[in-house]
C-alpha cells in the first residue's frame, strides 16, 4: 500500500518578530547567514541588528547589504542589544567574553554558536547568572536549510527559549537537546554535509561510468539527493518504507542496494558518524584546557 504524502510547506511557517535588539559578534560566513535569515524572514527589523566584527570591510558590506548598525567595539554591541549572538571562532571566544562582560546584563540573552564552548564555561567568565543557550549549526544555514541543534542553560527563561528557536528556525530545522550531546550533533549533521557531498560524489562518478555525462550526472545526483531528503520529510515515515516503495522484487534497485550492503555502506556511514563524534569530543576538551 502506498503512504500518502503530506501537504509539502515550500515556505516557513510565520513566527511573531521579536521586540529586541540583535547583537551579532563574528561577522563571518555563520554569522552573516544567521543575519540574513532572521531579516529575511522578518523577525527582527534591520534597524534593531548590530553586527560587531575586528574586520571593518566585512562590516561595510553587511552595513551596505542589510542598512544595519555595525560597529568594531565590543561593548557598544552589549549596551545597545538584548541578545547576544557569539559567532566567533574557539580560539578567540574567551578574549571576546573577558572584552565584553563588563557590559554585559543579567537581563541579557547569550547565544553562542562557538564550537567546544560550553555553557558553564561562559557564565564562569561572565561571572552572573545570565541566560546562556548553546548552539549548533550545520552550513546548510547559508541556504535557509539549515540543521540546528540548541540546548539552554539553567538561566534561560520561556520567552529566551522561544527567541533562540525563532533566530535559527529562520535558517532552517531546529531541534532541542542537552548539552551532553552537542558532540554527537556534531558528528552527525555537523559534519554531515561533507559525507552528503561524498555521496553526491559517488552517485556522479557511478553515473560517469555508465555513460552519462558529468553535467548530466551531476544534476540527476543533486536532484535525486535532493528529491528524496523533500519526499521523506513530507511522508514523515522512517526512511525504509520510501525505500521499500521503490525497490521491486528482481528489479534494478535492490541490485544496488545488495552491493551497498555487501561493501558495508551503511556500517561505514554509521562508523563516521561515531568517529567525528568522537574526534568533536575530543577538540572539546583541547579547547577547554586552552580556554583555562
Amino acid at each position: 500500500m502506498q503512504t500518502k504524502i503530506k501537504e509539502v510547506v515550500t515556505e516557513r511557517i510565520a513566527t511573531s518578530p521579536i521586540d529586541k535588539h540583535l547583537g551579532i559578534i563574528g561577522a563571518g560566513y555563520m554569522g552573516s547567514a544567521l543575519l540574513k535569515g532572521v531579516i529575511n524572514s522578518k523577525l527582527i527589523m534591520p534597524k534593531k541588528v548590530i553586527a560587531c566584527d575586528i574586520d571593518p570591510a566585512k562590516l561595510q558590506k553587511l552595513a551596505s547589504d542589510w542598512k544595519i548598525h555595525t560597529t568594531m567595539d565590543l561593548n557598544e554591541v552589549a549596551k545597545e542589544a538584548e541578545i547576544l549572538l557569539f559567532c566567533v571562532k574557539p580560539q578567540v571566544i574567551k578574549k571576546v567574553l573577558e572584552n565584553s562582560k563588563k557590559s554585559i546584563r543579567q537581563d541579557h540573552l547569550v547565544i553562542s554558536i562557538v564550537a567546544g564552548t560550553k555553557i558553564s564555561f561562559i557564565q564562569s567568565l561572565l561571572e552572573s547568572k545570565v541566560g546562556v543557550v548553546r548552539a549548533m549549526p550545520n552550513i546548510a544555514v547559508t541556504v535557509s536549510e539549515g540543521a540546528t541543534a540548541l540546548a539552554f542553560g539553567d538561566d534561560v527563561n520561556e520567552e529566551q527559549k522561544k527567541m533562540a528557536r525563532s533566530i535559527f528556525e529562520a535558517t532552517g530545522e531546529v531541534v532541542v537537546v542537552e548539552e551532553k550531546l552537542m558532540d554527537a550533533v556534531t558528528g552527525l549533521s555537523g559534519s554531515g554535509p561533507a559525507y552528503i557531498c561524498t555521496i553526491i560524489e559517488a552517485l556522479i562518478d557511478g553515473g560517469v561510468k555508465v555513460g552519462l555525462s558529468r553535467d548530466v550526472a551531476t544534476r540527476l545526483a543533486i536532484q535525486t539527493l535532493l528529491g528524496s531528503a523533500r519526499l521523506i520529510k513530507a511522508l514523515g515515515v522512517h526512511p525504509a518504507v520510501l525505500r521499500d516503495q521503490i525497490t521491486t522484487p528482481g528489479g534494478t534497485t535492490i541490485c544496488g542496494i545488495h552491493e551497498m550492503e555487501k561493501q558495508g555502506l551503511r556500517g561505514i556511514i554509521m562508523d563516521a558518524v561515531v568517529s567525528a563524534t568522537r574526534r568533536s569530543e575530543e577538540l572539546s576538551k583541547i579547547l577547554s584546557d586552552v580556554n583555562h
